[in-house]
């Protein structure tokens, strides 16, 4: 079966309560929920947080909520895999009966961060059909690309002039240069195994869901938020 699990937890420095904050009339939280249930692609929707306030807002909008997760699995320098492998552990062996067999095997499971209100059921879909279409693949994961090629990027001199980030690239044709993607911050949809052996996601091993520039937008700032915001009412548009 596939589960997709949302890691939310409840401190955040630069957008306070960000996880649960009111976005566009109900708590940022719900999209990614709801976008999860509609794909119709997993068995059970779950979320992963150490605060009981941001699990009892997840579980109104349908998500089925994980114990909540040691401290040391909270803090600001505690990265996604580690959450996903401590929370993918505990799935597997409660699915496992004491002779060691699975009783329903986890085979894919997603992680879906929960500030992602642009993200739609259907990206779930095709990135599922992604990794059916190909075994090969440990993960699909959404990306996006770089409106501006990054090989003719600028840095400033520490006297305050300019030089050329690629001085080998600087003088070329945009056409001529190689076009670049970056990590949408979405979802990682992988093998269970995958996240288990620390398989990197960024491999010969993983696919990118390309999407549209206005499906995208990382909230890790309040101006982040209000252009989220402003892209979010552009989409609602009929």
């Amino acid at each position: 079966m596939n589960i997709a699990i949302i890691p939310a937890r409840g401190g955040s420095k630069r957008i306070p309560r960000k996880n649960i904050r009111p976005f566009q009339g109900k708590a940022i939280i719900a999209y990614p929920i709801e976008a999860a249930l509609e794909s119709g692609v997993f068995s059970k929707v779950y979320v992963s947080s150490d605060d009981e306030e941001v699990g009892e807002v997840a579980k109104r909008y349908g998500a089925s909520l994980l114990p909540l997760r040691p401290a040391k699995l909270s803090d600001d320098h505690t990265g996604t895999s580690a959450v996903m492998r401590y929370e993918l552990s505990n799935l597997v062996k409660e699915q496992t009966d004491k002779s060691g067999t699975s009783l329903n095997r986890i085979d894919y499971c997603c992680c879906i961060y929960a500030t992602t209100p642009l993200l739609t059921p259907d990206a779930l879909q095709k990135a599922w059909e992604m990794l059916q279409s190909n075994q090969g693949l440990d993960y699909v994961f959404s990306a996006a690309r770089f409106s501006f090629p990054i090989q003719r990027a600028l840095l400033k001199s520490e006297n305050g002039g300019v030089q050329a980030f690629d001085p080998q690239s600087i003088k070329k044709r945009s056409q001529d240069l190689p076009e670049c993607f970056h990590d949408a911050g979405q979802f990682y949809f992988g093998k269970t195994d995958a996240w288990l052996q620390q398989n990197a996601v960024f491999s010969e091993k993983s696919e990118m869901l390309i999407l549209p520039p206005h499906r995208v937008q990382d909230i890790d700032t309040p101006d982040d938020w209000e252009h989220a915001e402003r892209l979010y009412r552009l989409l609602q548009q009929p």
